[in-house]
């Protein structure tokens, strides 16, 4: 995938866990480890606009393009 998803890190920086993060995007704890762990296929914007409120982190901080080469 040439997306990667660095929730984990920002999460890490914040000192804040997968349970604490769903509680307050209201989302389940499941949803956000498979945003965590770079397996989701797609994510709304309404979800991210939440997860940077509560991260205090732009958008780029939590989605990096990676050049996979052709």
């Amino acid at each position: 995938m040439a997306i990667r998803i660095n929730l984990d890190v920002m999460l890490a920086k914040r000192k804040m866990g997968v349970g604490e993060l769903a509680d307050r995007i209201n989302i389940t704890p499941a949803n956000v480890s498979i945003l965590k762990n770079g397996r989701a296929k797609a994510i709304r914007f309404s979800t991210l606009d939440q997860i940077c409120k509560v991260l205090d982190c732009q958008p780029g901080d939590i989605l990096e393009f990676v050049d996979e080469g052709r």
